[in-house]
C-alpha cells in the first residue's frame, strides 16, 4: 500500500513538473536589454516592464545587461535566437554592442525576430545604421537632418516627412496630455477608445531618422505651451524591417509613467504583437485607469 502510494506520488509530481514545463514553453519568450546610460534609470524601469509582461500570463522573461567593459571586449553577445522578442530598454549615451552583437541582432530581426522600443530606446546609438531604422525615428546624442527626415502628422491627417534642418529629439516639461489613435484597425489599437489620457510624461517631439516602413498607431500633440512643435507628434508606432517586426513607444520616463494603464496594456498587447503578429490580450474594461 505504501509502495504504491509513494508511485502514485512520483506519477503526480512528474506530471506536474511536465505540466509547468510545458506552460513556460508555450509562453512567448522576452529578453529585456539594457545598460548604462546617461538621463534614465534602467536599473528601476527594467525590472517594473518585466512583472508588466508577466503578469499577464503570456509571458516568460529574462534579462541582459551590457556594461562599459563587456561592450568593449566583445563578451556582450546575448543568444536572441532564443527569443520571441526582445524590449530594448537603452537610452541616451548607452555604449555601442560589439560589432559582431549588432550583426547578430540585425540578422535576428531579418529573419522574423521581434523588437520593442521603450522611451529612450529610440536615443541610442544613433551611428548604428540599421537599429535606426529599426526604430524609424529618434531624438539626440547628435541627430539631425542627416539622420533623416521628421516624422509627423499635419493638420489635415496627412503624414509629413520634413527633411528641413534641424536637430532631432526635444521635449518640454512632463505633463498630461491626449493620445489620438491613428491605425484603429491595427492588432495593436483594436478595442482602444479613440482618444486616451496618459502622463505627465515627456512627449518627445522632433523626432528624425530613416522614418521608413513605419505605420503610426497613435500621435499626441505637441503644445507650443508645454514648448513643443504645435505638431502631432508619433507615440506609438509599428515597424516592419525584413520579416522582423518591431513596435515602438515613446512612452514611460520613469516607474510612475510605466505603471499608467495607458503605457501597462499598450506595453503587453504591442510585445505581444511584435512576438507574434497578433494580439489577445484584452483591452480592460476600465482602461487607461486600471491600476498596475
Amino acid at each position: 500500500m505504501r509502495k504504491n502510494f509513494f508511485t502514485l506520488v512520483a506519477v503526480f509530481m512528474a506530471g506536474l513538473v511536465t505540466s509547468c514545463s510545458d506552460t513556460a514553453k508555450n509562453k512567448i519568450k522576452v529578453l529585456i536589454a539594457d545598460g548604462p546610460q546617461r538621463a534614465h534609470k534602467h536599473e528601476d524601469t527594467t525590472p517594473v516592464l518585466k512583472q508588466i509582461l508577466e503578469k499577464s500570463g503570456l509571458f516568460v522573461v529574462d534579462h541582459s545587461r551590457s556594461t562599459e567593459e563587456s561592450s568593449a571586449d566583445g563578451s556582450y553577445k546575448p543568444d536572441f535566437s532564443q527569443y520571441d522578442v526582445v524590449v530594448v530598454n537603452e537610452g541616451f549615451g548607452a555604449n555601442y554592442w560589439p560589432e559582431a552583437t549588432q550583426k547578430a541582432f540585425e540578422e535576428y530581426m531579418a529573419q522574423g525576430g521581434g523588437m520593442v522600443s521603450v522611451h529612450a530606446a529610440n536615443n541610442s546609438w544613433p551611428t548604428w545604421k540599421e537599429y535606426n531604422k529599426m526604430t524609424a525615428v529618434g531624438g539626440w546624442d547628435g541627430r539631425d537632418e542627416k539622420s533623416g527626415p521628421y516624422l509627423y502628422i499635419n493638420s489635415e491627417g496627412e503624414v509629413v516627412r520634413d527633411t528641413s534642418p534641424g536637430k532631432g529629439g526635444s521635449h518640454g516639461p512632463q505633463h498630461e496630455f491626449e493620445l489620438v489613435v491613428r491605425a484603429s484597425d491595427h492588432p495593436i489599437m483594436a478595442g482602444l477608445p479613440a482618444t486616451f489620457k496618459h502622463g505627465p510624461d515627456e512627449l518627445y517631439d522632433r523626432l528624425r531618422g530613416p522614418a521608413e516602413n513605419v505605420t503610426i498607431l497613435a500621435t499626441a500633440f505637441s503644445s507650443t505651451e508645454q514648448k513643443g512643435t504645435g505638431r502631432h507628434e508619433p507615440a506609438l508606432m509599428t515597424i516592419d524591417y525584413g520579416k522582423g517586426r518591431i513596435f515602438h513607444s515613446i512612452l514611460g520616463h520613469h516607474v510612475e509613467q510605466i505603471k499608467e494603464g495607458s503605457f501597462v496594456t499598450t506595453f503587453q498587447r504591442g510585445t505581444e504583437w511584435a512576438a507574434t503578429g497578433q494580439v489577445t490580450i484584452p483591452v480592460p474594461a476600465d482602461f487607461p485607469n486600471q491600476k498596475f
